[in-house]
């Protein structure tokens, strides 16, 4: 099996994000990708988010139908920063011999250094660098230069399709009073209406 790891505060879940887990799963041939809402992301000290289990129950509204698309609440379950090696550890043990790819923007990538035990992270997972539409695609050189030889020689460069949208963006919309429509799953869209939610 090859299966995809798609981490983040999903805050919320939005076309851009399944439209990188469509590509990835098609260009990579992946037997499945597993969205993985993170409790407390380290890198993210001090905002403030949804609680984490209405934004897992607004993944599941957006890839209900889609059975290679999982929605694994793990990192809710445990308590303190969500690192993700602690993540791609359980997954090692609970799927031995099976392919990991982990996804994540090119844009965290510059990053990979700074979080808990990237040379492990390197080792336990295929690093899939995934670019927003618009974006030069990310060099050879600049992957080395970022996260040195080693951790480069297990990263793959993707660029996506579709529009560039964040949730930042979503969350400002709905605060403005303006409509999700088509950024979003309609079901989505209606959980955060009846949630009352980033008012």
């Amino acid at each position: 099996m090859r299966i995809g790891i798609l981490g983040g505060t999903f805050d919320p879940v939005h076309y851009g994000h399944l439209i990188a887990a469509e590509t990835c799963r098609e260009r990579l041939k992946l037997d499945q990708v597993r969205f993985i809402p993170a409790a407390s992301p380290p890198h993210k000290p001090g905002i403030r988010i949804a609680d984490g289990h209405a934004r897992a129950d607004m993944l599941s509204l957006a890839v209900s139908g889609y059975p290679e698309f999982v929605v694994d609440r793990r990192e809710l379950k445990r308590s303190g920063p969500s690192f993700t090696v602690d993540t791609l550890r359980e997954l090692t043990v609970e799927f031995p011999g099976q392919d990991l790819y982990f996804l994540m923007g090119a844009d965290s990538l510059r990053d990979l250094l700074t979080w808990r035990e990237p040379e492990e992270i390197a080792r336990l997972a295929t690093i899939v660098a995934c670019n927003r539409p618009g974006v030069a695609e990310v060099t050879s050189s600049q992957i080395v230069e970022w996260v040195g030889q080693e951790i480069a020689a297990r990263v793959l460069s993707l660029t996506m399709p579709g529009t560039d949208l964040s949730a930042t963006e979503l969350r400002q919309r709905i605060a403005d009073g303006r409509t999700l429509r088509f950024l979003t799953p309609r079901a989505v869209e209606a959980f955060i209406s009846q949630h009352g939610l980033y008012k």
